[in-house]
């Protein structure tokens, strides 16, 4: 799964457009994720302000490589492999998926197109992808 030129230049402006918000983006990304599935909650310990840093800082790493699927591909899988020691599950990526399209819904107003919304979907899917086919790879080494 790849994105085109096109979706590339659109995830780009709009994140550039949430930056400047971003801990509220985060903030209101929390809000919705634990909203939707109040059972995450306690897979986020210590300062949400410093999650929400870091969640922001991973975004823009993101966004920054995706012209370079190798490098974004290697630092996805990275991220994915951790994410296991939080508990985090499969079913877990759709819900953080909606939580993420709700809040640049919420923070981009009418600036989130469709075009905007189906560009920041398939990038979610393909990060999620790279993450859980990560994750998934650890399983046999941890039975």
């Amino acid at each position: 799964m790849t994105l085109t030129r096109t979706q590339i230049d659109l995830v780009r402006h709009s994140f550039a457009l949430v930056e400047p918000i971003a801990p509220q983006a985060a903030a209101l990304f929390y809000s919705h994720l634990f909203a939707a599935d109040p059972m995450l909650r306690p897979m986020f310990r210590g300062d949400m302000q410093m999650q929400g840093q870091r969640l922001m800082q991973m975004m823009a790493a993101a966004v920054s490589l995706l012209e370079m699927p190798e490098q974004l591909n290697t630092a996805l899988r990275k991220l994915g492999q951790r994410h296991v020691g939080y508990g985090v599950q499969d079913q877990h990526y759709p819900t953080v998926g909606a939580a993420l399209i709700r809040t640049l819904s919420d923070g981009l107003g009418e600036q989130f197109t469709p075009e905007v919304r189906a560009a920041w979907v398939t990038m979610y899917a393909m990060v999620s992808q790279a993450m859980m086919d990560a994750a998934r790879e650890m399983e046999p080494a941890a039975a």
